[in-house]
């Protein structure tokens, strides 16, 4: 139960990271490899400490990690947290494929009655 509990919170603050556009455009870009702030903050139209609050939301859910040289942040993407969110997806595909089966099994019972008719 309290597993549960906590892989639904590590859900929750993941998917929240994942809910604003601008997180998702850094994943994006960090997905080609590793940038510095200023170089991920170039794209977007914002006060850098706005910025940095973004950067800042994706490294507390994990979902990046981030290492400075001298006056220099680089941000990487952390992809073991991403699991969350397939495991998550995987485990909503099973419930909905399961459902759909069953539809499609009433739908062909339905059918065979409707042509036996």
């Amino acid at each position: 139960m309290v597993s549960e509990m906590v892989r639904s919170a590590v859900a929750d603050e993941v998917f929240q990271a994942l809910s604003n556009p601008t997180r998702r455009r850094v994943l994006e870009y960090l997905s080609v490899g590793p940038a510095t702030v200023s170089e991920l903050a170039a794209p977007f139209d914002m006060q850098l400490p706005s910025f940095v609050q973004h950067l800042s939301v994706l490294e507390q859910s994990r979902l990046v990690r981030s290492n400075k040289r001298g006056r220099v942040r680089t941000y990487e993407i952390a992809p073991e947290r991403f699991k969350v969110v397939e495991d998550w997806l995987a485990q909503r595909r099973q419930l909905w494929e399961a459902r759909l089966d069953r539809l499609d099994q009433y739908v062909k019972q339905l059918k065979a009655q409707d042509s036996g008719s």
